[in-house]
């Protein structure tokens, strides 16, 4: 069982961007505890952090036939993106949506996700439980 996560742009900044609206942790300390529920549930991950929208849609494109799932957390991309809900879309690969804040709790132009429509679901606001609930949901889904 292969997954694909994609951290979207800005992410990289995690523990100090924001830190009221994003908290203290780093980036490092979500991926490590990607990485160590991965290894309980017997899972592969293929983690990447991406800034460039381009980029996010060439790594979806190139996700099918590697990947039984993707998770993503398409930062600001996700309230108007058409190329990476495309990407989604194309790709048919199950996909789950985290934000690790409360995106409707925040400002009105955060409220609409064009993601959204193309992805299994979308888990928003559990700080970095977000991923964890994600990758649960993907292994759930494959399995």
């Amino acid at each position: 069982m292969k997954i694909l996560v994609i951290h979207g742009p800005n992410l990289a900044l995690l523990g100090e961007r924001e830190v009221s609206v994003y908290g203290k942790f780093t980036l490092e300390d979500i991926n490590k505890k990607l990485l160590a529920l991965a290894k309980n549930e017997k899972v592969d991950l293929d983690i990447h952090q991406l800034d460039v929208e381009g980029e996010i849609v060439e790594k979806i494109g190139k996700s099918r036939k590697i990947y039984q799932a993707i998770i993503i957390n398409p930062g600001a991309y996700t309230h108007y993106s058409v190329a990476i809900r495309d990407a989604i879309a194309a790709v048919n690969i199950p996909t789950i949506e985290v934000h690790i804040s409360n995106i409707y709790a925040r400002e009105e132009f955060r409220h609409k996700s064009m993601i959204a429509p193309v992805a299994v679901g979308q888990i928003s606001g559990f700080g970095q439980n977000s991923y964890l609930l994600g990758l649960r949901a993907a292994i759930d889904l494959i399995k």
